[in-house]
């Protein structure tokens, strides 16, 4: 073993000799640790992300977040759209791409599973405008470590069609939850979706808080044995009535259009297109409450592109991009200053997209066995394999 006198003696020899001493390798960072500094662009960018998150004017040119982005950076960004959040969870976990627009019920799980790395805040020079009440918020902050980047956050909807409902509209989700005839003296069986995701367990969960108060549901996204099945029980009636099951943003707008849909869980992003064509849609958030997402951008842990990805990061917390999607989906910024002096989102905008809502969202949320001190609660992966079955009709 040489002792560092030695190793003194051998540097000292290796100058004599007019050679440059070897410097010693750098202890590499540990996987998913924060980089720490920035390097340069690798020309490419590939990001998983729902429907309408990521635009470039192909749909409507006044929506374009990416084409001066691409050109102020030189990174060239490609789109994988997802449909749900087991779907992006599957994504990340085969690899290949740099980001992903997590929503709450997966972002922890990218997180347990080792698939996304820290984000270190001082390479994204906006951070600092960020919503405070979302800069440390529970489902990208683990252990005072941030692994994302706030996006956008908004509510689940309940769309309906006017033509149906009249000018009275729809006050409580029991319209796609129980059987009822419909404002336009006409059953509702058949006529309504619901969305093809576990996470709509919670949907049910949450009306029940409402209507079957004596269950003790205080969080849909914590049930005991009794709360889970008696959610499950209300999903099995609803499958009566459901004509189909909806994942597809650009397919559930065509159910409204083509295939009479009365009423379903929606998001903002979908009734904007329905409105754009002129469609008898409107939407509401019902007494009962609502659903709702706070979508967060992670970095894959082996980012391919990672000195791009932090260019996008920094772009997707800028005002005007801020604004802009929060009109083209119907959501709210994470940056307050965007909701003013945008022109395509209006003086009002947020407002109506729900800037008021937020202390009342029920955010999606990844279910756990433990919820609480001496409490144990249905796990996800239950929640998987029961909702299969309710749509399998089982």
């Amino acid at each position: 073993m040489r002792t560092p006198i030695l190793a003194s003696l051998a540097v000292l020899a290796l100058v004599a000799c007019g050679k440059e001493p070897e410097k010693p390798a750098a202890t590499p960072a540990p996987k998913g640790a924060a980089l720490k500094e920035l390097g340069a662009r690798e020309g490419a960018l590939s990001i998983i992300a729902w429907a309408g998150y990521v635009e470039r004017g192909e749909t409507d040119k006044a929506y374009d977040w990416v084409t001066g982005f691409e050109k102020d950076s030189g990174c060239k960004v490609s789109v994988k759209t997802a449909a749900t959040s087991d779907e992006m969870v599957a994504l990340m976990n085969q690899g290949g791409f740099d980001l992903a627009t997590a929503s709450g019920d997966a972002s922890l799980r990218l997180v347990s599973g080792g698939r996304v790395q820290e984000i270190n805040t001082s390479l994204v020079p906006s951070w600092s405008t960020l919503d405070p009440r979302l800069q440390n918020a529970p489902w990208h902050t683990v252990g005072g470590r941030h692994y994302g980047v706030p996006y956008q956050w908004g509510s689940n909807l309940l769309a309906y069609n006017t033509k149906v409902f009249g000018k009275t509209p729809p006050d409580s989700w029991s319209v796609v939850f129980e059987e009822t005839k419909l404002p336009d003296g006409k059953s509702n069986k058949g006529r309504v979706q619901a969305f093809d995701g576990p996470i709509y367990v919670a949907d049910a969960a949450l009306y029940l808080m409402a209507h079957k108060p004596e269950l003790g549901i205080t969080d849909p996204y914590a049930l005991d044995r009794k709360q889970f099945d008696a959610a499950i029980a209300l999903l099995q009636g609803q499958r009566k009535l459901v004509g189909r099951y909806w994942h597809d943003a650009a397919a559930q707008v065509d159910d409204f259009v083509n295939e009479g849909v009365a009423a379903s869980s929606s998001w903002p992003f979908q009734v904007n297109l329905l409105k754009s064509k002129k469609a008898p849609i409107a939407s509401v958030i019902p007494k009962e409450g609502a659903t709702g997402w706070a979508d967060t951008t992670m970095m894959h842990v082996d980012a391919p592109h990672p000195n791009c990805a932090y260019a996008w990061l920094d772009h997707s917390i800028q005002k005007k991009p801020q604004g802009d999607l929060a009109a083209w989906f119907g959501s709210v910024p994470v940056v307050l200053a965007a909701c003013k002096d945008n022109a395509l989102l209006g003086e009002k905008g947020c407002e109506t997209n729900g800037l008021g809502n937020f202390e009342s969202i029920r955010f999606w949320r990844t279910p756990v066995a433990a919820c609480g001190v001496g409490r144990e609660c249905v796990p996800y992966n239950e929640w998987v394999s029961s909702y299969i079955a309710v749509i399998g009709g089982r």
